[in-house]
């Protein structure tokens, strides 16, 4: 059964460690990221993309088959289905379609915008038992075509935003999507603590988890951050695991080319990947 991320959300500001927001793009995603979040007795995001949506033919079907995975798998920590930077629309289809939990990005929008329109999609997601997540000062990388360079939130917009009654907030503080150039300059962790101090005990989120190192990771969590998603290093985790494979001729041993034997070593990787990353998080045995 899908819980909504609010609820383990408080519990993880609450605790001091946060929960993993693993993006999901197929079968063998949510598969292998329920399967070590059961394993490690840990409480579960599974984030799926505009762009992931529309891949797996609409919501609709994300839905059904991580209803149905839950329960043929025998699932029974808190797992969360979480629309990741979603637009107006798409929030609204996510909630015809029975998700547990909606994000809606209008931190490219003027301020006033993004206030009117998460206004209303609280609204919406409140009365159908959802949760909700916004985001301000918008995130660097690329998401779904657009390239930004990592904004600064404003901890005075980001008050505005988390009084609108939102259940969790992503703030930009110098994260970006995808890998981290050489030159990156680090989180900036001065104006976390200032959007934590105006924002209370709202649970904060931190985009662009992939590359970030350990030490930010876990210093991030003790100024509030609860939610971290991760997508990136798990596509390059299942694309080297692939590439091996492939290499080694695997593909062209007996049965070796068959999808399910082709897609095993990608899966495997990807495990790997979402274990060390819960245990990085301090949410095993959280569920």
């Amino acid at each position: 059964m899908l819980v909504t991320a609010k609820e383990m959300l408080d519990k993880a500001k609450a605790g001091h460690y946060a929960v993993g927001h693993f993006n999901i793009n197929n079968l063998e995603w949510t598969k292998s990221i329920l399967a070590v979040a059961q394993e490690l007795n840990s409480p579960v995001i599974l984030g799926v993309s505009e762009g992931a949506g529309k891949y797996m033919t609409g919501y609709k079907t994300v839905a059904a088959m991580v209803k149905a995975m839950i329960e043929e798998m025998g699932i029974t920590v808190p797992v969360a289905l979480h629309l990741d930077h979603g637009s107006y629309e798409g929030c609204k289809k996510c909630i015809e379609a029975g998700f547990s939990s909606i994000m809606f990005d209008g931190s490219h929008l003027p301020i006033e915008e993004n206030i009117e329109k998460t206004k209303e999609l609280v609204k919406l997601a409140h009365e159908n038992g959802m949760s909700i997540e916004a985001e301000v000062g918008s995130i660097g990388g690329e998401e779904d075509g657009v390239i930004g360079a990592g904004e600064f939130a404003d901890p005075e917009e980001c008050k505005k935003i988390a009084d609108l009654g939102v259940d969790f907030l992503a703030a930009g503080i110098g994260n970006i999507h995808g890998k981290y150039p050489a030159n990156w300059p680090g989180l900036n962790f001065d104006v976390l603590a200032k959007v934590q101090e105006k924002t209370g005990t709202l649970p904060l989120v931190l985009h662009g988890g992939t590359g970030i190192p350990a030490d930010m990771i876990k210093k991030a969590i003790t100024l509030g951050v609860s939610k971290i998603n991760v997508n990136t290093e798990c596509q390059l985790a299942f694309a080297d695991a692939t590439r091996k494979y492939i290499e080694a001729g695997k593909d062209l041993e007996g049965k070796g080319f068959d999808p399910r034997k082709l897609l095993a070593p990608g899966a495997e990787a990807i495990k790997d990947t979402v274990r060390e990353k819960i245990e990085l998080f301090g949410s095993a045995n959280k569920a």
